[in-house]
């Protein structure tokens, strides 16, 4: 694994040609991106994620909200600056039909939450991250706006499957219900990242509740002309398992699923990008040669592309995928975790994002 990683590095076009991305860049980008979840199988082995609630000392951790807020705002940043830069091979970004500017929008809303309003101002504490989690972290956001900006702005890659997926769908050939996909996209969007801020803000609430009963406690407790422990640092490391009600019921990781669900209707949004017909006469698509062999697990939604006549929106897939990938043994060792701490009772045979699935 360490050896193809350190081929596929060394092949990479020089920095020039990444910011923004040139259609070589692109193509090499995201033919490597797509085979993200190769490297998950790492995370499901091993439970070592010094991070939130299993973070531990080390001289290498930087301050919780610092390295969120940093890892986080690497993706926003680098499709900002690249999808206004100057480029010869790809229409300004003014001349970009709305769908394009809509995904756009949509990616910085999530991450405007994520990197922003989350850290500083939701979460009532942030245990320290380990800068190697950070390091990562920052690395796939970069990776995923990169694969984003090439698609936004025009590049398409044919692709080596089954099915031909990089037509436009003719109105012929189109069913009018296809045509709702980026509406329906739109609504599931907003619907996954209002549950998944629900689901957290619901953590950060409980966690508050149990460490302002903690510091009532240590106060009660303290003998006269003792001195009680200062506030500052109250709700460090205070977590709880949420009570199986709500979104909880049966899962104990629902903020996971309503992200997934948001990036599914990102997905679904993006099928309205790349319409030749609202771009304008001035500008032009890059086609980019020869045809890149997708990932076996990306087969189903070319296929899924192709039978519903519209363009496979591969960038977008990819990153429902990685995101997917990425997020599941968290879940998984997560779940373990809040076994060994508060014990099987209080899991109440939930899954970490599978109901009932004690695996899961």
């Amino acid at each position: 694994m360490g050896a193809i990683i350190s081929t596929y590095w060394e092949a990479m076009p020089p920095v020039a040609e990444l910011f923004p991305p040139t259609p070589a860049a692109y193509k090499h980008i995201i033919c490597g991106f797509q085979y993200f979840p190769l490297m998950t199988v790492i995370q499901w082995i091993l439970s070592w994620h010094p991070a939130g609630k299993t973070s531990s000392q080390s001289v290498f951790n930087i301050p919780g909200r610092i390295a969120w807020s940093a890892m986080e705002l690497v993706g926003p940043i680098n499709l900002i600056y690249s999808m206004v830069m100057p480029s010869p091979y790809a229409p300004s970004c003014t001349d970009l039909p709305m769908p394009n500017i809509l995904v756009v929008t949509l990616y910085c809303a999530h991450y405007l939450n994520r990197a922003i309003i989350s850290p500083f101002f939701s979460a009532p504490s942030m245990s320290p991250i380990h800068v190697t989690i950070m390091s990562f972290a920052m690395l796939f956001n970069w990776f995923n706006s990169a694969c984003l900006v090439g698609w936004l702005r025009g590049y398409t890659v044919p692709t080596i499957s089954s099915f031909h997926t990089t037509s436009s769908g003719s109105p012929s050939s189109r069913s009018a219900v296809v045509d709702l996909l980026p509406t329906v996209g739109l609504v599931l969007f907003a619907f996954g990242m209002a549950g998944n801020i629900y689901s957290e803000t619901t953590l950060f609430r409980l966690r508050r509740e149990e460490a302002e009963k903690r510091a009532a406690k240590k106060t009660d407790e303290t003998p006269p002309g003792g001195q009680a422990q200062g506030n500052r640092n109250k709700f460090h490391k205070v977590y709880v398992i949420p009570p199986a009600n709500g979104v909880f019921r049966y899962i104990l990781y629902p903020h996971y699923v309503f992200e997934w669900l948001e990036w599914i209707g990102f997905a679904l949004v993006g099928t309205a990008v790349g319409s030749l017909s609202a771009l304008p006469a001035s500008a032009s698509y890059v086609a980019i040669t020869p045809p890149l062999r997708l990932a076996p697990w990306l087969v189903p939604a070319a296929w899924a592309a192709d039978k519903l006549a519209v363009r496979l929106p591969l960038p977008a897939v990819i990153f429902v995928a990685n995101a997917i990938a990425n997020m599941l043994p968290h879940a998984r060792w997560g779940r373990k975790w809040y076994v060994e701490k508060f014990g099987e009772k209080a899991v109440a045979g939930r899954g970490a994002v599978v109901p009932g699935c004690a695996w899961m």
